[in-house]
C-alpha cells in the first residue's frame, strides 16, 4: 500500500487555517481519498491534555525552551498515536498547525537557539516532515480583527495566551513564517488570506492537486 501524504496548514491567528483545512477535507475525500483532520498543539488524548496547558492564558510564565519541549512532548505522542499510523495505512493526514509554529513562536519570534529546534526535529519529527505545507498569509491587524469578532459572536473560547500578544509579536510571527516559506519552496506555498473563502479554497486545492498525484508513492 502507498503511504499517505501530510499536509500541514500554518500562518498566524485569524488567518482562516480551520477552514480551510476542512474544506480540504471535503475536496480530498470526494476524490475518494481516506482522510484525516488533526490539529497542533493536539491530536491525541496526551496531546490535547498538553494543549490545555500551553494555551491557558493563566498558565504561569516559563522558558522558551519550556514551552518548546512541550509541543514537541505533544508532537511525539501526536506522531506516533495518529500521524503515521494513517499515514501508514494510506490515508491522507492534514493537520492545523506543526513543527513550523513551533520554529516560528519559540525560536524565530521566541529566541529559541535554532540548533536546539532542529535537534528536537531530528528526535521527534524525522522522517515525518510533511509532504506540502500551505501559509495562508495575512496581515495581523485584519486576522485579529477577524478572531475578535468571532468571539463576540460566541463562536470561540476566551482569548488565550498568545491572541493577547501585542501587534508588532503577531507581525513578527508573519515574518517568521513568510521565512521558512521562502526558504523552502519545495515544500512550502503561500497563499494570500485575505481573498474569499473560496477562492482561497480553489487555489488550495490546486497546489494540493498539483503537489501530490493521487497514487504517486511515498
Amino acid at each position: 500500500m502507498a503511504r499517505g501524504k501530510f499536509i500541514t496548514f500554518e500562518g498566524g491567528e485569524g488567518a482562516g487555517k480551520s477552514t480551510q483545512v476542512r474544506l480540504l477535507a471535503e475536496h480530498l475525500t470526494g476524490l475518494g481519498l481516506d482522510v484525516v483532520v488533526t490539529r497542533e498543539p493536539g491530536g491525541s488524548p496526551f496531546a490535547e491534555a498538553i494543549r490545555t496547558v500551553v494555551l491557558d492564558a493563566a498558565t504561569p510564565p516559563h522558558a522558551e525552551l519550556s514551552e518548546a519541549l512541550l509541543f514537541n512532548a505533544a508532537r511525539a505522542d501526536h506522531l506516533e498515536r495518529t500521524i503515521r499510523p494513517a499515514l501508514e495505512k494510506g490515508r491522507w493526514v492534514i493537520c492545523d498547525r506543526f513543527m513550523d509554529s513551533t520554529r516560528v513562536y519559540q525560536g524565530l519570534v521566541g529566541g529559541l537557539d535554532q540548533e536546539v529546534l532542529d535537534a528536537l526535529d531530528r528526535i521527534v519529527v524525522q522522517p515525518t516532515v510533511p509532504d506540502l505545507t500551505v501559509l495562508i498569509d495575512l496581515d495581523p491587524v485584519v486576522g485579529l480583527a477577524r478572531v475578535e469578532q468571532r468571539r463576540l459572536g460566541g463562536a470561540l473560547a476566551p482569548v488565550d495566551r498568545y491572541e493577547s500578544r501585542s501587534p508588532d509579536f503577531h507581525e513578527r510571527l508573519r515574518e517568521g513564517f513568510l521565512r521558512i516559506a521562502r526558504d523552502e519552496p519545495q515544500r512550502c506555498v503561500i497563499v494570500d488570506g485575505f481573498q474569499s473563502v473560496d477562492a482561497l479554497a480553489r487555489e488550495i486545492r490546486g497546489h494540493a492537486d498539483a503537489r501530490l498525484p493521487r497514487g504517486r508513492t511515498g
